[in-house]
């Protein structure tokens, strides 16, 4: 088992609206890795926090009557309130208002100055503030609208300075060819490139029209373009809130982010680490959208799902499940609260709790409680777990939650076929089959240890309190404690309630 660093961050939320759970997504797939990871004993340092300067965030005060600083800590705590909610085990949680990351930001953008990368110039182009980008003619929607959010974009001419984007085209692609699974899925990666092929343009670092926003070092009256400001978090939260030696987790291990955002992370993040002469990431896992009736949830359309009601009514693990199984990462995914429903009750409920409240029944009727010894006989059920784990090990390294899901839950069903198989309750009637009923409880109990320490990164309070159930230390899910057997026979078992109880009516 390796023992290697894991730095791991999700984007920094813009906090220009509440949470939803497109939000909660990227949190929780960033939370199952980092714990999968710690499960490999690895030193994990897993990040996300808010990005709070911009026009947006300052109209947005503006409109509520306060201070842009009042305002971004209000919603800025609603995100950190997202996180606990979801059980997210982050290490940090950083604030682009933070004074050491706006300390660190301008030392960056003056090193990039003294080094000639930046110059001043003067810029015109179709601007949308939601975005806080520019576009192009030709990328913008039908009626003049930005092409993200369907809302029109205005005209902004300023005299900003300017990063030199172009300069760097050909290094980003050596370094594009060189790296061939740099970004995943291979599609983002063929789209970014792409990008950077057909030719960059530079980029626009400050504003002079906006106030909120991180000063330029060397020109006060203008403020560092926000997604400048933004993208540095990665590097600047090391440096204050990863302890004497954070520096020791860069470059990150995976990076998680939306489609939406590609440009920003695969093509100008590079090129200004580049620039800082600051090593790239490792990987750059890009996700689909999480889709309501087809469309992308925005503020902007109004079609958000809010995760609230669902943990509310489910429990947080429920939702963390769903996500990780309905939506393939890499990919779109439609939230639907029938389709929550059917995931709960079919596969949480009935598969996987069920299959512990038999097995912990059978074990207290029949053996008073105590699981017996290993005869040995199952030597196939050991063998599949064996398999099953080094495909979820495989799976993570792939950055691929739902593939890694998918092969814990063939253990959970091969467990339940087994109950069918064998039929302990019609063992216990035979004294003869004495050992043949040891065997199968026995089976049971180690098998579903198994599958919930591989489940502990996707369900982990469900998970630890099956494994307490089971007569196991609750806190004992490294990867090794997910070894067939291990630790199993002569454990005394206990009787919980459902691990996920029957859910009258539905949120909408």
């Amino acid at each position: 088992m390796s023992h290697d660093r894991f730095y791991i961050t999700t984007p920094i939320y813009y906090v220009n609206a509440d949470p939803h759970v497109g939000h909660a997504y990227t949190t929780i797939m960033a939370d199952i890795f980092a714990r999968h990871h710690r499960q490999r004993e690895d030193d994990v340092f897993f990040l996300t926090g808010t990005d709070e300067h911009g026009a947006k965030i300052a109209r947005a005060a503006e409109a509520a009557g306060r201070s842009p600083k009042a305002h971004a800590d209000e919603l800025s705590s609603r995100f950190r309130d997202l996180g606990r909610v979801l059980n997210a085990s982050n290490d940090f949680f950083i604030r682009t208002t933070d004074p050491e990351h706006i300390a660190e930001v301008q030392r960056l953008l003056s090193v990039m100055h003294d080094r000639g990368d930046i110059y001043r110039d003067s810029y015109g182009g179709w601007y949308c503030t939601p975005c806080e980008a520019f576009y192009v003619e030709g990328e913008l929607a039908p009626g003049n609208c930005c092409p993200i959010h369907g809302t029109p974009v205005e005209w902004l001419e300023e005299d900003n300075w300017f990063f030199r984007l172009s300069a760097y085209r050909e290094r980003l692609l050596a370094y594009f060819d060189e790296h061939p699974g740099w970004v995943v899925p291979t599609a983002r990666y063929n789209e970014a490139r792409r990008m950077i092929d057909d030719g960059l343009e530079d980029l626009s670092i400050s504003r002079s029209q906006i106030s909120w926003g991180v000063p330029v070092p060397w020109d006060p009256d203008q403020v560092i373009y926000v997604w400048v400001d933004a993208l540095f978090n990665y590097w600047t939260a090391l440096t204050y809130g990863a302890g004497a030696d954070g520096d020791r987790f860069w470059p990150p291990t995976l990076q998680l982010m939306a489609k939406d955002i590609l440009k920003f992370h695969a093509v100008i993040w590079p090129a200004l680490l580049m620039a800082a002469d600051i090593p790239l990431p490792q990987r750059l896992a890009v996700h689909g959208y999480v889709l309501k009736g087809g469309e992308k949830m925005s503020k902007t359309t109004g079609n958000l799902v809010d995760p609230f009601p669902f943990i509310e009514d489910y429990g947080i693990d429920a939702l963390r499940y769903y996500l990780s199984r309905e939506i393939r990462f890499g990919e779109d995914g439609t939230f639907s609260a029938e389709g929550f429903d059917a995931r709960y009750t079919g596969e949480l409920a009935n598969e996987l709790g069920n299959l512990l409240n038999r097995t912990v029944n059978m074990i207290e009727r029949y053996r008073g409680g105590v699981v017996p010894a290993d005869g040995g006989a199952d030597t196939q059920l050991s063998a599949e777990v064996g398999a099953r784990t080094s495909e979820i090990l495989a799976a993570y390294d792939h950055a691929d939650v739902t593939r890694a899901v998918e092969a814990a839950w063939v253990l959970v069903r091969a467990l339940n076929r087994l109950v069918e198989q064998r039929a302990p309750w019609v063992l216990a009637k035979d004294p003869d089959q004495a050992a043949a009923l040891d065997q199968v409880l026995f089976s049971l109990a180690a098998g579903l240890k198994s599958v919930l320490v591989l489940l502990w990164p996707v369900i982990p309070e469900s998970a630890e309190r099956a494994l307490a159930a089971l007569g196991q230390d609750p806190t004992a899910v490294l990867m090794t404690d997910a070894s067939f057997g291990h630790g199993v026979a002569g454990t005394t078992v206990h009787a919980v309630p459902p691990l996920f109880p029957r859910v009258e009516g539905r949120p909408e």
